[in-house]
């Protein structure tokens, strides 16, 4: 998130050379910094639930019926994990062919209930609202040892409303004295 504004940018009876310029930028919170790290990368179990564990006050964990899991247990779960893998194959031979096919099934579980999301509640900049970010957890299990992975659920979405209340504070701090526009300007 930042700002850029030009001073003498003028206009096409007076232009300017839009060469005085002042710049903001804001610097994320702790939170926010640990969602965008987090988002995408392959963790280990360790690693899932020691970030859970650190981030526990700002964190709630959901079930699969949407019920709230306790930060508890959900690292219990996390920390959990059981892959079964079965295989099935059926072989059929005809007199004038022969047919065959396989199977793969791949569970992952926990002795606990092991979550399917997490919510993290972060101011994402200061002076900005309190978001609510949603990480779906995925269970890599083509490995010898299960693997997670958080994805921030429309994460573009999310930055697109921080940008626009990040333009409405500033709108609320500048009043009619400039106009302010969301994307990149080049005075070349």
């Amino acid at each position: 998130m930042s700002c850029l504004v030009m001073f003498n940018i003028g206009d096409a009876a007076n232009p300017g050379h839009a060469d005085d310029r002042a710049a903001l930028k804001l610097k994320p919170t702790a939170g926010y910094k640990a969602v965008r790290e987090i988002g995408g990368r392959t963790l280990s179990q360790r690693e899932l639930s020691d970030w859970i564990e650190d981030w526990n006050a700002s964190l709630t964990a959901v079930g699969e019926d949407l019920q709230d899991i306790s930060i508890v247990k959900a690292i219990a779960a996390v920390r959990t994990i059981t892959i079964k893998a079965s295989s099935e194959s059926d072989h059929t031979v005809r007199e004038t062919g022969a047919s065959r096919s396989a199977m793969d099934a791949i569970e992952a579980s926990s002795k606990e209930t092991l979550p399917t999301s997490l919510v993290f509640s972060v101011v994402p900049f200061e002076g900005l609202s309190v978001r609510e970010i949603v990480l779906r957890i995925s269970v890599i299990t083509s490995g010898a040892q299960p693997a997670l992975k958080l994805r921030w659920i429309g994460e573009e979405v999310q930055r697109e409303e921080i940008a626009q209340e990040f333009k409405s504070v500033l709108e609320a701090q500048v009043g009619e004295a400039a106009k302010l526009a969301l994307g990149t300007f080049s005075p070349n």
